[in-house]
């Protein structure tokens, strides 16, 4: 891939080419979330999870922040006409009725921290 700073239209696509990436992009569009709610929403194991993530935020399609001790996970907030927009909005179109996707989502707005392992 590109730099972390530019990520070229080939890297967007690279890294949304994954059903688990597209599953987590769908999940994030919900609302931010940490790589165990995360766990929660679509039953992947949290390596797959932390390294998917990873690939979709050197892409610049998502954002990490610290709050406390956990890290939220969020869609980047791409300026107008980017190249992100366009990649996170055809994503959007493409699997709005995807019925894995519904499932993942709704587990996500069931899903909490308090459910979380803390090590």
């Amino acid at each position: 891939m590109a730099s972390q700073n530019t990520p070229t239209i080939a890297d967007l696509f690279q890294a949304a080419a994954d059903d688990n990436r597209l599953r987590l992009l769908k999940c994030l569009q919900v609302r931010p979330a940490c790589v165990c709610e995360l766990v929660q929403a679509t039953g992947l194991p949290q390596p797959r999870i932390s390294r998917h993530l990873r690939v979709l935020r050197d892409a610049g399609l998502v954002c990490d922040c610290r709050d406390a001790q956990w890290v939220q996970y969020c869609l980047v907030r791409p300026q107008q006409s980017s190249a992100e927009e366009a990649v996170l909005s055809l994503i959007a179109s493409l699997l709005e009725d995807d019925e894995q996707v519904l499932a993942d989502r709704r587990r996500l707005a069931d899903a909490s921290r308090e459910q979380c392992v803390t090590a």
